[in-house]
């Protein structure tokens, strides 16, 4: 089952944003066209590469067959690295399960 899932780190602030609009969107989908995701293997990563120090982040896991929009595995060049990438908002019946970290 793994493998079908996918990550995002995000606010807590954010999450409840979405639950009173319907759908997440993260800032980069107006700045970059997509949001951000990282396999399992990924999240540790991401975290200590960007998220250092913050707190009141949560870890939505995202089962990938239910995204309603592109789901897309692009190159991150900085890194050398595949990520997968939403082209487009949330829906937010393909969180299944939100994590405090």
């Amino acid at each position: 089952m793994d493998g079908a899932l996918i990550y995002h780190i995000t606010t807590q602030a954010k999450w409840e944003e979405a639950l009173q609009k319907g759908f997440y969107e993260a800032d980069t989908l107006a700045s970059e066209g997509f949001m951000h995701c990282s396999t399992a293997d990924q999240v540790d990563g991401v975290l200590d590469r960007y998220y250092k120090g913050q707190t009141g982040l949560i870890k939505l896991t995202i089962q990938k067959d239910k995204v309603e929009r592109p789901l897309v595995f692009e190159l991150a060049g900085s890194i050398n690295e595949v990520f997968p990438h939403i082209h487009g908002t949330l829906n937010l019946d393909a969180v299944v399960e939100v994590t405090n970290l």
